[in-house]
């Protein structure tokens, strides 16, 4: 099946996942069983994690800040940041480091949170860019709280779902990259775009979907990004 579709105001959005960050190697836990850089994921991503042993969690992510800053964007995040010369587009990221905006895309939304800010322990409203900087006992917010990383981790609400949830249902065109859909609420944003929508699916796995108007490029993003993106421009009027 083609699609027609006409450039300027079209609204894209975009829904990436570890793939595409894994590529400019940044692993992800699920590659490992459960593991994390040798960690049991559920012992430094997760709310009860953090209160049994805040020491554990904040040397991790300072590890992992360390990691981030040292990866650089590829192929696949500045062919989006590139998308947006011509589209309307919002990334939904489920990656917390920065590099789609390190590749130039202006409208990221993060849903799991920003390995370069830090927050309050009790007020989440308090974020603090932080760079480079490492979090640890003792670092305080101006309420006198413990400062943490500002990761959604297990066991927590997502806070930017709803905004996604609306951006999402207001797409003209969907893409998911680098993500299986298996990790939850993020994997629902797909139920909330029109179904009559085009869609694209970039995974080297590309996982089980149901209805129509799918385009599926069954590789990395890197390379898969720039094809379904030509595909897109291919099929414009």
């Amino acid at each position: 099946m083609v699609f027609l579709y006409t450039m300027g105001s079209k609204k894209i959005v975009v829904l990436t996942g570890a793939g595409i960050s894994a590529e400019s190697g940044l692993r992800t836990f699920r590659d490992a069983g459960g593991l994390w850089e040798g960690y049991d994921v559920m012992e430094v991503a997760s709310i009860d994690g953090w209160r049994r042993n805040p020491a554990l969690v904040l040397d991790f992510y300072n590890q992992r800040r360390k990691q981030a800053k040292s990866a650089k964007p590829n192929a696949g995040h500045v062919a989006l940041a590139q998308l947006e010369e011509e589209f309307d587009v919002t990334i939904v990221t489920q990656n917390v480091d920065t590099l789609h905006e390190q590749a130039g895309s202006t409208n990221v939304i993060h849903l799991h949170g920003n390995l370069f800010q830090s927050k309050s322990s009790v007020d989440d409203s308090l974020i603090y860019d932080i760079g480079e900087q490492e979090i640890n006992l003792g670092d305080k917010c101006e309420k006198g709280s413990q400062l943490r990383p500002n990761i959604v981790w297990f066991g927590e609400m997502v806070p930017m779902m709803e905004v996604a949830a609306r951006i999402a249902s207001g797409s003209d065109i969907f893409m998911v990259v680098g993500t299986s859909l298996a990790v939850y609420p993020a994997a629902s944003l797909i139920d909330f775009v029109n179904p009559e929508a085009p869609k694209y699916i970039i995974d080297p796995k590309i996982p089980d979907l149901y209805g129509t108007h799918y385009h599926s490029f069954e590789e990395v993003a890197s390379s898969g990004v720039v094809k379904a993106i030509q595909h897109l421009k291919d099929n414009m009027t």
